[in-house]
């Protein structure tokens, strides 16, 4: 099966949870015997990292990638608003990218070509014009949704009111263009229903991403740490880390003064770099995310707004580690509270938490180790590979 991977960022090296979730569609392909070629927009946030693709990985998928400016401009800004369009699908519209699509296409016959996004839609009537393949797009997220749940925990009203209007225009945009496809992959459930409650005509399926769990070396693990790993420039996250050292920290602190939380992740805001917190240790981008995770007790996701699957606390998981998180945080998740996730939606109850887990070392392991299980058993990427490719080649016999 030949598979033409279009996404909206490189995924390799893959640096967050979006790349990763990728990543794993590439890999999981190739190792299944598919022939994969990706083409990818490239932006000044997210550039194509050439110098750290390995030699095999340029050679397997001859991936390419397209420069599209994607930084935010007022005054387009201010004309989307007016006309009741969604920017943030403005904003990945390019020639050069709709050019070079256009020949890729014309190279080489395809049998799927894999959308990466709901802002790459605007891409789908040239591939309808130069290729008989059936499209498919892998929703990682309900997007709209991301953007009214960080409208409403907004203080600013002029934010809030503006926030409120990209989700409208979003949620007007991807409802009606995910029929555009010929079928839709959801990583979750949750988002999969959302869809077919809301007009989605296409055949739709909720598969995760897959995740390797690794054999890691030795790592003395520090008792009584938290920690914190993620992409900072995603709203999302940097919403819930400032919500959780102004609300959660402070309880947390008082409760377990032992404690000591690890703040790691790209485009750390330089406020809390330049911060002085107690207990509080700011490390910004790490070289080696699981050697930071493997010297660390307790992972904790505060999350406050978004949709789809948190691919870090999954990747916290597969390695053993306890996670404290939100209903939000844990949304697609196959967990049981207090098993292999603890939940907490309050500053007290993520205090409360967290000192079980520091009181109780022996509960932290066992939640861990729980934890750990449910990946391998449930995220075996072999195994959502098989998932994805019989949902191909279904639309195909379509």
């Amino acid at each position: 099966m030949r598979v033409l991977q279009l996404c909206i960022k490189p995924p390799f090296p893959p640096v967050d949870g979006g790349t990763m979730a990728m990543d794993s569609v590439t890999q999981g392909l190739l190792r299944a015997g598919c022939e994969v070629k990706v083409l990818t927009v490239e932006s000044d946030k997210h550039p194509l990292r050439r110098d750290r693709l390995t030699d095999d990985y340029v050679a397997r998928t001859a991936i390419e990638a397209v420069y599209v400016d994607l930084r935010v401009k007022p005054l387009p800004a201010a004309v989307a608003m007016l006309c009741g369009e969604s920017y943030h699908v403005q904003r990945f519209r390019s020639d050069d990218f709709a050019r070079r699509l256009r020949e890729v296409l014309q190279e080489r016959q395809y049998d799927i070509v894999h959308v990466e996004s709901i802002f790459l839609t605007c891409y789908v009537p040239l591939i309808r014009k130069y290729s008989s393949a059936k499209v498919i797009l892998r929703a990682h997220n309900v997007e709209y949704k991301i953007w009214r749940q960080v409208a409403l925990s907004t203080r600013n009203p002029l934010k809030r009111w503006y926030l409120k209007h990209l989700s409208l225009t979003l949620r007007a945009y991807e409802l009606e263009h995910v029929n555009d496809y010929d079928g839709v992959l959801c990583i979750t459930r949750n988002d999969a229903d959302c869809f077919r409650a809301n007009g989605c005509r296409r055949p739709v399926a909720a598969i995760p991403f897959g995740v390797e769990v690794e054999e890691l070396a030795h790592v003395d693990e520090e008792p009584a740490s938290l920690f914190h790993i993620g992409a900072m420039d995603w709203m999302p996250n940097r919403e819930s880390i400032k919500w959780f050292l102004d609300s959660v920290w402070p309880v947390v602190h008082r409760e377990v003064p032992q404690a000591r939380l690890y703040l790691a992740g790209r485009r750390m805001p330089q406020e809390w770099m330049d911060a002085r917190i107690d207990g509080v240790s700011v490390v910004g981008e790490v070289p080696d995310a699981m050697y930071f995770i493997a010297g660390k007790q307790i992972n904790v996701v505060p999350l406050l707004s978004g949709s789809g699957i948190r691919v870090k606390i999954i990747e916290a998981m597969s390695v053993g580690k306890a996670v404290v998180t939100t209903s939000v945080g844990a949304q697609g998740i196959d967990y049981t509270d207090g098993e292999n996730l603890l939940i907490a939606d309050t500053p007290e109850a993520f205090a409360r938490q967290i000192k079980r887990l520091v009181d109780d070392p022996a509960f932290c392991r066992r939640v861990g180790d729980a934890a750990a299980r449910l990946v391998a058993e449930r995220y075996d990427p072999r195994r959502l590979t098989e998932e994805m490719i019989a949902f191909y080649e279904k639309t195909i016999a379509r």
